[in-house]
């Protein structure tokens, strides 16, 4: 039973991907979930004429949405059906995967890289690029020595003269506005 329920599953997800509604629910009252409820149960569902699905599409939810367990699709089938397979890159095919299964993985797996190259190469990435001006605030630039010189109460009297001529200016346009 599990697997016919993710069969199902499956489908109404299909479905919510490709027409963005589920599948049972009535457009016009979505919230009627007596009505889902019926709909479900009479496999009652619909794509809408604007949503463009192929065939192969259609066909698949079709064998998805099956009342009878025991006659809906199985996952297998789903894998080997053609709207599944199209367009399905090469390594996820049953035989790519199969043979990714049957791979010794208790062989040993060779880098074609050694340590030493891999290492440099850590390295080189852990080392800052240089840089042709000089970036503030990183430690790299020589403005920031300089900035550090300063006395801290040089900046505060210049933050104050900053203020005082706006205030200044302000006063003397005569608007002052506040906004709340």
């Amino acid at each position: 039973m599990v697997q016919t329920a993710d069969v199902w599953s499956c489908g109404v997800t299909l479905y919510v991907m490709l027409v963005g509604g589920y599948p049972f629910e009535d457009p016009d009252d979505p919230k009627n979930f007596r009505k889902t409820i019926g709909r479900i149960m009479s496999i009652q569902y619909k794509i809408p004429e604007y949503v463009h699905v192929s065939q192969d599409c259609k066909e698949l939810l079709s064998r998805i949405f099956v009342a009878n367990s025991a006659k809906r699709i199985t996952i297998r089938e789903i894998r080997n059906h053609p709207w599944f397979l199209k367009n399905l890159p090469r390594e996820l095919t049953e035989a790519a995967q199969a043979m990714y299964y049957k791979k010794d993985n208790s062989a040993p797996t060779y880098s074609v890289q050694s340590v030493e190259e891999i290492m440099k190469i850590v390295e080189k990435a852990r080392t800052p690029p240089p840089s042709s001006t000089p970036v503030a605030g990183f430690g790299w630039a020589e403005e920031d020595e300089q900035e550090d010189s300063k006395d801290p109460d040089e900046e505060h009297e210049d933050g104050e003269d900053e203020y005082e001529k706006q205030v200044k200016q302000v006063h003397a346009s005569g608007e002052f506005h506040l906004s709340c």
